[in-house]
């Protein structure tokens, strides 16, 4: 029985290739289990920490928090206060809510002031009663852009001269706040308001005012 005989030279330069093959095979394990492990981790709590984008938390059902102005709101519940009011004290039991921006609705209050015959307007109603309570609603009014407004009347104005009304004069600008324009004579009118002409111009151009303007001017 004859025996394989291995070349000295041979078998030292296979044990050399295997020491060096060793550490690079635990390198190479040691890299791969990073990736999968701490790295991956790493990653994994990342995406985790991420917050729901505004779709994803609708697509969920969440609801979202009020987000109305608080100076709008507190304007709103002012102007209920003085409605209210107008329906016990004054004695205008449909005087109509405000809108939701806090403004009074002045279209429905002149068409509750045509229906009863009188002109109600926004005043303080029966003796003078809800007085109190209607300066606290102006004093909780949001501020105005001034300059806004001022462009809005004037807009207006024009509209309402475009529609027949010839006499409508034009906005102006006091010391930096918009003054309306309309009758020029307010002490003598010189333009009906009950006018059907009046009437049919004040509609074609309300969409020209901005909320909280109609009435003003």
């Amino acid at each position: 029985m004859s025996f394989l005989r291995t070349n000295p030279r041979a078998t030292a330069r296979l044990r050399m290739a295997t020491l060096v093959a060793v550490p690079v095979l635990a390198f190479s394990v040691a890299c791969g289990g990073g990736d999968d492990s701490a790295d991956g981790a790493k990653k994994d709590d990342a995406i985790a920490d991420v917050p729901d984008a505004p779709a994803a938390s609708a697509a969920k059902g969440e609801s979202k928090p009020n987000t109305r102005p608080a100076g709008k709101s507190a304007f709103y519940d002012a102007q209920m206060k003085y409605v209210q009011c107008m329906r016990t004290k004054a004695g205008y039991k449909d005087f109509p809510d405000p809108t939701l921006s806090g403004y009074l609705d002045t279209t429905k209050i002149d068409e509750l002031a045509s229906r009863l015959g009188r002109n109600i307007g926004t005043k303080d109603g029966k003796d003078r009663l809800c007085i109190p309570a209607q300066q606290a609603a102006m004093m909780a009014e949001p501020k105005r852009d001034q300059q806004k407004d001022y462009e809005s009347m004037l807009a207006h104005a024009k509209c309402m001269r475009d529609n027949g009304v010839s006499k409508f004069t034009n906005p102006t600008m006091s010391s930096g706040n918009a003054q309306p324009g309309g009758d020029p004579n307010p002490a003598s009118p010189s333009i009906d308001p009950e006018s059907p002409s009046y009437k049919q111009a004040r509609e074609a151009c309300k969409s020209k005012l901005l909320d909280g303007l109609e009435g003003r001017q």
